[in-house]
Formats: C-alpha cells, sequence, structure tokens
C-alpha cells in the first residue's frame, strides 16, 4: 500500500498548471517557432536540459551532458545545372529546374544518369512491394482517387533500390512556382554523407504532353487506372541535379536516464519521446508570422518533462530504467530520432519500449488516439491500465486514420523499424495545423494532464513488468524485416 500511495501521490504531480507553464515557456513567441536549426530551438533545449538536471536525472547526451547534437549542412539546388530531359522517338522535351521541375530527396550530383523509363500508376502498397524498380529510372503517377497514399507508395519504391523516382505533379502552377523558388535558396540536409535512398523529383505535367503523347501515354487514362499500371516505355531519360555546399551547423536533442531500482531489470530501458522542433517563422503568412506549435509539439515535450518529475519522485521509480528524450528535427525527416536511434547511449536491444507523444492538447476531452497497439503486446498491456484508471476519464482509442500512414510519420518509427515496440499517443490533426493560430492559449491542459497521468500507469506497468513487451510476429515481419 506504501508503494501504490507514494505512485499515486507521483500520479498527482502532473497537473494542469505545470502542463500550461511548460507549453507557454516553449511555445513563446521569443522562441521564434523553434526551427530546425534556430537559436530558439537552441532555447528549448536548454530549458528542458535544465529541467532534467534539476530532477537530478543522469545526463545521456555527448560528453556527460544532457545535450546530443547532430551535423547539419546548407546548400542549395544550382537550377542552372539541373535538368530533366525525356526522349520519346523523334520528340524530347526538357524540364528545367528554374521552371517544372523540383528535387524532392535524394543525394544530387553533377553526374548525368540516363536509362529508360518504367510507367507506374494506380499502385497499392502491395504492387509497389513487387513492381520491377530496381536499377530503373521510374515514372509515377498518383491516382486521382483517395485511398493510395502517394508518399508512401513512393516510400517502398525507394527502398528498392531504383536509380530515380520522377513522380508527376499537377499542382496549381501558383504552387509550383513556390516549390520552385524555395529549391533555390539555402536549405538544411542532416548531413553530408551520401543519401542511401534514389534521387527523387517532381515534374510537372505541362512539361510532359507531348513526350507522353508520343510514348502513347494518356495521363488522364493511367491516372484513373482503376488496375496497376506498370510499363516499359519507349522513352529515355537523362537528369541531373546538382547543388551547391554552403557551411556546417548543427542541431540538439536532449536525452536523460533515470536509473531503476531493479538489479537486474534497470539494464533494460523504456524512452518517453517526444520532438521539440516547430516549423518557425513565415514572413508571408501575415501579422502573426511566428508558428508557436503549441500542440505540435510543445504539448509531447510537456509531457516529457511532467512525466520525468512524476518518476522521479520518492516510490515511484520503477524496476526498468527509463530515457526521457525530446528530440530536433522532426518536422524535416525525423532527423533527431534518427541520430539518438544510431547513436543511443545504451545499446538498442536493451530498449523494450518507446513510448511516444505528438499532438497530445486539443480536439477530444476524453479520447486519445494510440497508434501501433495492433502490433505488440503493449496495446493489452495499455488497454488493462486504461481500464484500471475510469477516474482519468480518458479513453485510448485505436487508429482512426489509417489512410494517413501517421505509424511512419513521428519519431517512433526509427525506434520500430529497429525492433523496439512502440506506442504513439496523438489526439489528430486540426485547423491550426502548422499554422500560426496553434498558440498555447488553445491548448486544453487539464485534459494534457488526465492523458499524462494515463501514461505514467502505463510507464509504471512496462516497467515493473516481469517480461519485456512483445511483437506480434506478423507484424515483426512487416515492420522491422
Amino acid at each position: 500500500m506504501r508503494t501504490a500511495s507514494a505512485q499515486d501521490r507521483a500520479a498527482e504531480s502532473i497537473t494542469e498548471d505545470d502542463v500550461r507553464r511548460r507549453v507557454r515557456i516553449i511555445a513563446h513567441d521569443s522562441m521564434g517557432g523553434r526551427a530546425t536549426p534556430s537559436r530558439g530551438l537552441d532555447l528549448t533545449a536548454q530549458y528542458v536540459a535544465a529541467e532534467f538536471g534539476r530532477l537530478g536525472l543522469d545526463a545521456a547526451g555527448d560528453s556527460g551532458s544532457y545535450m546530443q547534437w547532430y551535423p547539419l549542412s546548407h546548400s542549395r539546388i544550382d537550377a542552372a545545372r539541373s535538368s530533366l530531359t525525356l526522349t520519346a522517338g523523334q520528340v524530347t522535351v526538357v524540364a528545367k529546374a528554374t521552371r517544372d521541375l523540383v528535387h524532392l530527396s535524394g543525394t544530387p550530383s553533377s553526374k548525368t544518369r540516363r536509362g529508360n523509363v518504367l510507367l507506374l500508376a494506380a499502385l497499392t502498397e502491395a504492387d509497389a512491394q513487387t513492381a520491377p524498380v530496381e536499377g530503373r529510372i521510374v515514372l509515377l503517377v498518383a491516382p486521382t482517387r483517395a485511398g493510395r497514399p502517394a508518399n508512401r507508395i513512393t516510400q517502398i519504391l525507394a527502398a528498392r533500390r531504383p536509380a530515380a523516382i520522377i513522380s508527376v505533379s499537377g499542382v496549381d502552377t501558383t504552387v509550383l512556382a513556390r516549390q520552385v523558388a524555395a529549391q533555390q535558396r539555402a536549405r538544411i540536409s542532416r548531413d553530408r554523407t551520401p543519401s542511401s535512398g534514389p534521387l527523387t523529383l517532381s515534374v510537372h505535367e505541362r512539361a510532359l504532353g507531348s513526350v507522353l503523347e508520343a510514348a502513347g501515354v494518356s495521363l488522364a487514362a493511367v491516372r484513373a487506372s482503376q488496375t496497376p499500371v506498370v510499363r516499359d516505355l519507349a522513352m529515355r531519360a537523362a537528369l541531373r541535379v546538382s547543388e551547391v555546399a554552403g557551411g556546417a551547423v548543427r542541431a540538439p536533442n536532449v536525452a536523460a536516464i533515470l536509473r531503476g531500482s531493479d538489479p537486474l531489470l534497470r539494464d533494460e530501458y523504456i524512452v518517453f519521446s517526444a520532438h521539440m522542433d516547430h516549423v518557425g517563422i513565415n514572413p508571408s503568412a501575415g501579422a502573426d508570422s511566428i508558428f508557436n506549435g503549441a500542440d505540435d509539439d510543445a504539448s509531447g515535450t510537456a509531457g516529457v518533462l511532467e512525466l520525468a518529475e512524476a518518476f522521479s519522485h520518492p516510490g515511484a521509480r520503477p524496476k526498468r530504467s527509463m530515457i526521457f528524450l525530446t528530440v530536433s528535427g522532426e518536422e524535416r525527416g525525423l532527423w533527431g530520432s534518427e541520430h539518438f536511434a544510431q547513436n543511443a547511449p545504451v545499446p538498442m536491444g536493451q530498449i523494450v519500449a518507446n513510448i511516444n507523444m505528438d499532438m497530445i492538447g486539443r480536439n477530444w476531452r476524453d479520447t486519445i488516439a494510440v497508434i501501433g497497439r495492433e502490433h505488440s503486446d503493449l496495446g493489452k498491456t495499455l488497454a488493462r491500465v486504461n481500464a484500471g484508471h475510469p477516474e482519468l476519464g480518458m479513453t485510448a482509442i485505436d487508429d482512426i486514420w489509417p489512410q494517413e500512414n501517421f505509424y511512419f510519420r513521428s519519431d517512433h518509427y526509427n525506434f520500430a523499424k529497429r525492433g523496439v515496440p512502440i506506442l504513439f499517443f496523438f489526439n489528430g490533426t486540426h485547423e491550426d495545423y502548422h499554422r500560426p493560430g496553434d498558440s498555447p492559449e488553445k491548448l486544453d491542459a487539464e485534459k494534457e494532464a488526465r492523458l499524462l497521468r494515463l501514461i505514467y500507469y502505463l510507464g509504471l506497468e512496462i516497467g515493473n513488468a516481469a517480461e519485456r513487451p512483445r511483437w506480434n510476429e506478423e507484424s515483426y515481419r512487416r515492420i522491422v524485416k
């Protein structure tokens, strides 16, 4: 009874006032929207590190500190030297990065890639897994109907080692002009090492009309196709994307460890994570140009701090150890969590679970979506804990947006793909998502405090369990292998 009482008192330390105070600090205008990298992001990391130090947690960053830094580089696309040439029969078109061509991913190079073109359209994920793309230049046409997210299809294709992926775009010409201009401005990449993925480009359909016609392709027909299109074209491609490199910078993660109470189980770890960064400042947004990111993800960052404080209370420390982690670069492509996973302070095989929080302070007052429940027995553990705490007035539900592929879009994925079972707490997007309106006064701090108490009790259950969490066999094959 004494231990249970101490644990309940620790849960009660997670309060509405504390959540609100922390979110106001992290999402304050002075943080400038916490872009990766930025002064505001560094200030946020310093605040988190100071809180970890105040709680007496062990540092888990670089050189005995709480901060873990990873390298970034400036570069820009050299638009004048970047182009895509397509030839079919006697017809040749040239799409230029000054007008119709946008670099999406992959390492630029002054070397010209050449090859025959494989047309893909109307693919399901299963189709993407079997299409003969290795070493090929792929022309990818997204479907007109919903239900087949192009980003996931591209991700699957990219993993299967094509020489390049050229995605056909039909965006409004105003949007296209912004995309073309943006790639010519200085941009940040995670490091200067070559990307393991293929060169991926977007080319506007207005540049392709005559060459597609010469190759016997109706763009409207393949977009509307009800069956997969996998077709070798009588078309040659030559593409080159050059860049101009700039200087080096860096960005922070913040990590701390609370050692477990059991001499054996303390060598296993639960990671509680959230991302500190947001999307920064956009002068074209109007009078309010700062994107504060109160829900996305000051709410999760505040949650990590509240959980660290609760577990630090006397009598609340579980048998297993806990890592409290706030990362940056999530909005850029999960950069910080990828670096942490590659450079974790403990062996990845000793991390038994990752509980990730992203956008947990708005929308429903009594409901939270928990993504990944079906992939391991963590889902059953959560259901049991949820049922045992009706006083919290919080119901955990399954992913209600499977078509959005959120499982692959936040920091937990960098743990899952390395074999760590995860749960992802997420209240969904809203009208202020990636807008200046995602401000602290709109956050429901009382709702978030109740949710964090549920996550605290979940952490106790995982931390004190005799066995570590286990993957469902099929999910392990699909996600990890």
